[in-house]
Parts: structure tokens; C-alpha cells; sequence
């Protein structure tokens, strides 16, 4: 599969919003392609890889939380962010659960959008195999490869925010993650998480 490294994907069905997004690109030297549903993004997708997706979560036809798993968003090579309204959030924590790397929230700001989409391919690009950094311990097979990373800022003592920075995430992304971790291994707070995964190295 081949990887466009500066094509921005954008899937959304308001005409407004790909116009906006696309001149916002464009302007930045990016090579755009815009999809108003679902299958049209997910045949070309499969294809070749951009260097970032910007996804609406309410599409007509497929939602952005069937494109995401009909992708397999999880191990997809390019950040997706989704793009949803400000009541979405909790679309937005289940997009996140099923691979989607980020979201923004409408109404957003040219700069906002930019800086996070810079980052996001940033920080894709600079991946390494988080289950090499952190130690076995029980439980880690349940968690995603972008929960595991999760795991070793938490784990090495990182904010949310600083998290976040590292990974190109935003904190609230970080959030949802930690959250997620700590329900599949059974931690109650941070530091039994720490327990969890540093007291499993002692005792394997």
C-alpha cells in the first residue's frame, strides 16, 4: 500500500466544511481529496494511504464509527481525526475507541485544525513500538497499540497534557484512552495502574 505522504483525505458530507477544509490545505502546500459518504473514502483509502484523514462522525450512509472499523482505524498507517459538533463528545470517545487518533470539535479554527493535523503526522511518522519500552505484565495483549503508548506516559509519569504533547494527541484524547486502560486492566487511580503494569514486570 502505497503512502501519499502529503494528501489530506477529507470525508464529510457539508459542502461548506470540505471547501473550508480543502482551501485550508491547500494553502499549507497539501495535496486534497474530499469524499461526501463513506464507501466513495473507505475504496480509496484502502488503496493508498494519505498522510492524514480529517472524518466527519455523522455521515450519511456509513457513520464515521462503521468507516472507522470497516478501515480498521486501529492499525491504520495515517491519523484519523474526527471532526464533530460540540454535543458529539461522546461519539467522539467511541470513534476514539475504535482507532480514530484525535478529534476536533466544529466550530474550529484554521490554526487549531492546522497545528493539530501537523502534529498528528508528526507524530505518526515518529511511532516506535511502544511494546518494546514498556514491561510484560498482565493484561497488556487487551490494550491497542495507541493504548499501550498511552500507557507508557502514564506510566512514566506524564500530565495528560504532557501525554498528549508527545503523542499528538490532545489531553481530552489522552483522557479517553486512560480511561479505557484502566477499565480493561482493573486499575481504580493512576497509581494502581502503575502497579499493575511495574509490579507485573517484578513478578514475571
Amino acid at each position: 500500500m502505497m503512502t501519499d505522504a502529503e494528501a489530506i483525505y477529507i470525508v464529510d458530507d457539508d459542502p461548506a466544511v470540505r471547501d473550508a477544509l480543502s482551501v485550508l490545505f491547500n494553502m499549507e502546500g497539501y495535496v486534497v481529496e474530499t469524499f461526501s459518504d463513506g464507501d466513495a473514502f473507505i475504496s480509496s483509502a484502502s488503496k493508498a494511504v494519505p498522510a492524514c484523514v480529517m472524518l466527519d462522525v455523522h455521515m450519511p450512509g456509513r457513520s464515521g464509527i462503521e468507516i472507522l472499523k470497516a478501515l480498521n482505524a486501529e492499525n491504520y498507517p495515517a491519523p484519523i481525526f474526527i471532526i464533530s459538533g460540540q454535543g458529539d463528545i461522546p461519539m467522539a470517545v467511541e470513534a476514539i475507541r475504535n482507532g480514530a487518533f484525535d478529534f476536533v470539535e466544529k466550530p474550529f479554527s484554521a490554526d487549531v485544525v492546522l497545528e493539530r493535523v501537523k502534529e498528528g503526522i508528526s507524530a505518526m511518522k515518529q511511532r516506535q513500538s511502544p511494546e518494546a519500552s514498556l514491561p510484560a505484565f498482565q493484561g497488556a495483549d487487551m490494550l491497542t497499540r495507541r493504548e499501550l503508548e498511552v500507557l507508557k506516559e502514564i506510566t512514566d509519569g506524564a500530565s495528560n497534557k504532557e501525554a498528549g504533547r508527545t503523542l499528538g494527541i490532545s489531553p481530552r484524547t489522552v483522557e479517553v484512552h486512560r480511561a479505557r486502560i484502566m477499565e480493561k486492566l482493573g486499575a481504580r487511580n493512576a497509581a494502581d495502574l502503575v502497579r499493575i503494569v511495574l509490579g507485573g514486570a517484578q513478578a514475571g
